[in-house]
């Protein structure tokens, strides 16, 4: 009898075990990256875990909100951000390990429509955007503080059509929000980065914006100074390796 319950007590203690959470050591890092980065960080994950590491925990979000939450105390172990700016932001808080920043990518802003409801509109200064969106809203991740929004502001203003649109922008939490709206015909235009246009069957590309109407697109990324996993760095450099760049430029992504 009681080798029976000594039996059945290793019984229940090995199926407990297997149900149970994983440690922090059996995860892989936690990644926080641009909304833009969805496809490509899916992929690259996949990659390392395909090398046999615990596959990295990814969060997508605006530049701004993920660089709000670590100045908040999130616990993350890498940050990969849409601009400099935001960067610069938690760099200057102390909050990135030195030396372990480094820009990834590049990208290119682009103007989008649904795809079933073609638009005549040429990219150049001057053009009738206002008109081209009638009494619809231009989709934008929002201007003040997300960077494709941000860059979509500087291209407007920088074309002279900022002040005819300003009003009739709907402004999303980041890009991929702003690309969502024109995908389901909520707006009649968009701007977003080159590579959501991609990843999307649901619109049409309009144009691209000239690239000095706006700063350049780079995508930096850094260890954070808090992280304590030991796959963090390593995972940081397989991103900026020949291999993580090619996975980079098969979502359209360029070189920074």
């Amino acid at each position: 009898m009681m080798t029976l319950l000594f039996r059945a007590l290793a019984l229940i203690a090995l199926v407990g075990a297997s149900l149970a959470p994983a440690a922090p050591g059996d995860r892989g890092p936690l990644l926080l990256a641009a909304a833009s980065m969805q496809e490509a960080m899916n992929a690259a994950a996949d990659a390392w875990a395909a090398r046999g590491h615990p596959r990295p925990v990814l969060s997508f979000a605006g530049s701004s909100a993920l660089a709000r939450q670590i100045r908040a105390g999130a616990p993350a172990d890498l940050f990969l951000s849409a601009d400099e700016e935001w960067m610069d932001d938690v760099e200057g808080a102390g909050l990135v390990a030195r030396g372990t920043r480094a820009n990834m990518a590049g990208n290119r802003l682009v103007l989008v429509r649904p795809a079933a409801k073609p638009v005549h509109l040429r990219i150049a200064r001057g053009m009738p955007i206002a008109r081209a969106l009638g009494d619809g809203r231009l989709a934008m991740a929002d201007p003040d503080s997300v960077p494709a929004g941000k860059y979509g502001k500087a291209a407007l203003t920088a074309l002279g059509v900022w002040a005819s649109v300003e009003n009739k922008v709907a402004r999303a939490d980041n890009v991929r929000a702003a690309l969502a709206l024109v995908e389901r015909g909520a707006t009649p235009l968009g701007i977003v980065y080159g590579t959501d246009a991609r990843a999307s069957r649901n619109v049409a590309l309009v144009g691209t914006f000239p690239p000095g109407s706006h700063a350049p697109i780079r995508y930096p990324v850094a260890r954070l100074a808090s992280s304590r996993h030991k796959d963090a760095e390593a995972f940081r450099r397989f991103l900026l390796s020949s291999i993580g760049r090619s996975i980079l430029a098969r979502y359209g992504f360029s070189a920074p």
